[in-house]
């Protein structure tokens, strides 16, 4: 491939930021260690470049420079998350699409984790890269204190040592070389700026409210930031997988890349072969959106482990996609613990969602562990874009699914009145103030248990097939 054409974006306060583009597709924003960023140096080394290409064969590759580095605007003086914030923004708003997937390293995990939560019709993906949510996990380290005492009085030396800590403390003339780049990136002046701001972020509030598919990566010997920090960030964050690797590099091309290449791309491409031959999304149909959600999946983990309740997670999605398949429903995509799925008809999405509450329930009459799964319906014309759906009318099927309790339907009122006399039975739920919007929502609960009483129905009857 021929080296990337650098481009300029601007941001809102008004700072240049260099970024190029590789391949094609989808966009992967790969945000690298806060600081040490040159998109144009980075290309001249060979493990770089065949990095780049290697993933730009399947996807687009977004790289930029944050400000005050690389070829990025050098004379600015604000530095903290929301400037960080303004970058990435500025960045995704140049790119022909309106989906983007963010794979953060190290200190850009919170600036992507913030994105995610503000935008999250334009997250796609959120890979986690040996990163954390609270800066003072990875700033009260004696290395990272060391490593700030040096740049004051050793800036080669600074730059050394923090070349070891990301390529990895064995290797010798990669570390050196990589050192002299770090040393074309930034001024110490500029790093320590950005280094003093980034120590007090702090997202760890905001983890739940991530509804973007999450895969949180850690090698397992990195000194910091620790292991600590990647399993706060998997408790927190509804659905997140976390991987462990091998290895005491927190830079993704060093170590054992190919693993850790292996295991994005697998990520990235899930759930393309569940959705090969489904129904065209195209952006003026109606759709019936619904959501699944897995309750009680964090504590589920915390309690079984990892492998146990990724078994439970894998039956969620056997008897999910079969009933998915039985009543004409498309996958659009999984969550880790949720499925998001879109029907052309009303009647089909509620006859799918009640197949799969009474496939659950038989399976948990005789099952060690239950499947608790709550089940959200809206209807409206979202926006359809790169095989997806997002718009008002996927953030209130989302947020009506958050409602609901595990083997419960809520549906919006005009899922209702669209499956009205075909034979439902609805319990009114009332009004209810959702976040995010202004006038308050009326929901109404699927009745499909044969002791609901039909005392508050809304219709009678069983469904008809």
């Amino acid at each position: 491939m021929t080296e990337p054409r650098i481009q300029y974006a601007q941001t809102k306060d008004g700072v240049s930021i260099a970024y190029w583009t590789l391949g094609e597709g989808l966009p992967l924003v790969y945000m690298y260690l806060a600081g040490f960023s040159h998109i144009q140096l980075e290309w001249e080394v060979p493990a770089f470049r065949r990095a780049y290409e290697r993933m730009a064969q399947k996807r687009m590759i977004v790289r930029y420079d944050s400000r005050g580095s690389g070829l990025s605007a050098r004379d600015v003086t604000e530095y903290s998350l929301e400037a960080d914030l303004l970058d990435l923004e500025a960045v995704v708003d140049c790119l022909d699409s309106e989906r983007v997937a963010l794979l953060p390293a190290g200190g850009n995990g919170p600036v992507a984790i913030a994105y995610a939560v503000r935008h999250p019709e334009k997250v796609s993906h959120l890979v986690l890269w040996c990163t954390y949510a609270r800066a003072s996990d990875l700033w009260e380290s004696p290395q990272v204190k060391g490593l700030m005492g040096l740049l004051d009085t050793d800036w080669e030396l600074a730059t050394e040592t923090a070349a070891h800590a990301v390529i990895g403390w064995s290797e010798g003339e990669s570390s050196r070389k990589y050192a002299a780049l770090m040393r074309e990136s930034a001024t110490p002046e500029a790093l320590r700026a950005a280094w003093v701001a980034s120590s007090e972020v702090d997202v760890t509030a905001v983890l739940p409210e991530v509804r973007s598919p999450t895969l949180i990566v850690h090698r397992r010997h990195l000194p910091f930031p620790t292991m600590d920090a990647a399993r706060q960030l998997a408790s927190k964050i509804r659905g997140a997988r976390l991987v462990l690797q091998e290895g005491d590099s927190m830079g993704i091309m060093a170590g054992d890349w190919e693993a850790a290449a292996q295991t994005i791309e697998e990520f990235l491409d899930e759930g393309k072969e569940a959705t090969a031959g489904a129904v065209s999304l195209a952006a003026e149909d109606i759709h019936t959106i619904l959501f699944t959600d897995v309750e009680g999946s964090t504590a589920l983990t915390d309690r079984l482990g990892d492998a146990k309740a990724r078994e439970l997670l894998r039956e969620h999605e056997r008897i999910t996609r079969e009933a998915l398949k039985a009543h004409g429903g498309s996958e659009v995509k999984t969550m880790g613990d949720g499925f998001m799925a879109s029907f052309s008809s009303a009647t089909k999405a509620l006859q799918c969602a009640i197949a799969m509450q009474r496939a659950f329930a038989e399976r948990n009459e005789s099952a060690e562990e239950p499947i608790n799964v709550r089940v959200g319906v809206n209807a409206g014309e979202p926006i359809a874009e790169d095989d997806d759906l997002y718009g008002t009318a996927v953030n209130l099927a989302a947020r009506i699914t958050a409602l609901a309790h595990g083997g419960e339907i809520l549906v919006a009122n005009v899922v209702r009145e669209l499956a009205e006399g075909k034979g439902f039975m609805f319990g009114d739920r009332g009004e209810v103030a959702l976040r995010g919007f202004d006038d308050p929502v009326r929901l109404f609960e699927v009745r499909w248990r044969p002791f609901d009483s039909p005392a508050d129905a809304g219709g009678s009857g069983r469904p008809g097939e």
